[in-house]
């Protein structure tokens, strides 16, 4: 069982190595052949404005070409070779009532380079944005904070279960995130085209699998051979580094969207501006957190696992399959980990620090509600993600992790063995 669950846990490794020479096609740089000016007429996000007239001429006043946008308010303009053209917005041809924004020019230089295929043209019209109300942008950063926080939660109960049984703090939590991202990338983008939400459930089995080889072929025999928990920590970390390599060597450096559900159209709620799929993430993160609880609290696996956590050598007196439950619960950390990473790619797109970006906020979240406990991590992440993302309300956004941390400092100072954590007596 446990080589087989060694070899099994490779498989990732090979997925991705298949991956990068199935999916690598040569570079032929960018086209040059032909070279545009472009751009879009638009008011915010939502209207778009046909039968506008763009004039492109050189700097002398020779004209290149015209173009009118179509239905979405686009415009190109196809030029001989790179320079300085100058692009003017026939204003006549505006809407009735519609105007260039107070301080625009109805005609700007664009400088197109050698190597530059496309040059976008900007022309803003319409009164300037007005700025929105206090009260409207709270509930939205409320929002936002929330499904950010269980995107973290869903990470960091596998991390508070993995610490919980076996006392391992484990520093490639994060790359387990990032390998579920880019799996289901793989999946969706290259292996067959598969919709997001298939890419997601062979991810879950990929990252299950993963954790069940590094569990059976890699911490039980190092257990065996009885090492202490720092040395295991330190493989943790070596880990880490060596994960958060390979997956740039195989991915690449740069970022990338998954091909499904990236342009939705928002809904409004009262205060909330939202899209069908962040609704859909956080029911299915609640979801998956309910069965989780409940497994935990009803089923055999669930009490023996919490008996391992209380004491893993009473518990193998008692009959209980130490090992077992440990694989188990690795297999159950590792996918949850790989589901959370889907889940941030889609929100922000995929590249080889997404899980190590998140890793000091998993941490943080388990921390604040008790290591061990995955309540205590489901409610600590809660927090985290509301304070990191309100305090971008009255911070700069570059500021805003700093915020969780100084809660974090806080709360231990008052309960050092976080939100629900047990008191221990040391000494």
């Amino acid at each position: 069982m446990g080589k087989t669950a060694a070899v099994l846990g490779l498989m990732g490794c090979i997925l991705l190595a298949w991956a990068a020479s199935a999916s690598t096609q040569p570079d032929t740089g960018p086209d040059t052949a032909s070279q545009a000016l472009e751009g879009t007429i638009r008011l915010g996000f939502d209207q778009f404005f046909a039968d506008v007239e763009i004039v492109a001429t050189t700097t002398d006043g020779a004209e290149v070409g015209r173009a009118t946008t179509d239905e979405s308010g686009r415009w190109s303009i196809v030029v001989p070779a790179p320079g300085d053209y100058a692009v003017t917005i026939t204003t006549d041809t505006l809407p009735e009532g519609l105007s260039l924004r107070e301080g625009q020019d109805a005609t700007v230089v664009a400088t197109l380079e050698p190597d530059q295929p496309r040059r976008a043209v900007v022309f803003a019209v319409g009164g300037a944005p007005q700025g929105t109300p206090f009260g409207e942008r709270f509930a939205q950063t409320l929002f936002s904070g929330f499904k950010f926080g269980l995107i973290i939660a869903m990470s960091a109960i596998g991390l508070s279960l993995i610490y919980g049984t076996t006392g391992l703090v484990n520093f490639a939590h994060g790359e387990l995130v990032t390998f579920g991202a880019v799996i289901a990338w793989y999946f969706n983008s290259s292996w067959g085209d598969l919709n997001l939400i298939w890419a997601a459930v062979l991810t879950l089995v990929v990252c299950g699998t993963l954790g069940a080889g590094l569990e059976s072929g890699l911490f039980r025999p190092l257990r065996a051979r009885k090492l202490g928990i720092f040395q295991l920590v330190v493989i943790t970390i070596g880990m880490s580094l060596a994960g958060r390599q390979l997956i740039q060597l195989f991915f690449g450096a740069e970022p990338l969207p998954y091909a499904d559900y990236q342009v939705q159209d928002r809904w409004e709620f009262g205060p909330w501006s939202v899209t069908p799929r962040e609704l859909a993430t956080i029911g299915v993160i609640v979801v998956v957190l309910i069965a989780i609880g409940v497994m935990f609290q009803k089923t055999r696996f669930g009490k023996a696992t919490r008996a391992v956590a209380d004491n893993a050598e009473l518990a193998a007196v008692s009959g209980i399959n130490v090992n077992r439950v440990i694989l188990v619960v690795w297999i159950l950390g590792a996918a949850l980990a790989g589901l959370g990473g889907v889940f941030q790619g889609l929100d922000t797109d995929i590249d080889p620090f997404l899980g190590f970006q998140l890793l000091l906020l998993i941490f943080a979240g388990v921390e604040l509600g008790g290591l061990g406990t995955a309540y205590g991590a489901l409610v600590g992440s809660l927090i985290i993600g509301v304070s990191t993302e309100l305090s971008t309300l009255w911070i700069s956004p570059e500021l805003k992790f700093v915020v969780p941390l100084a809660v974090l400092i806080v709360v231990l100072l008052v309960r050092p063995q976080g939100l629900f954590g047990l008191r221990e007596r040391v000494g």
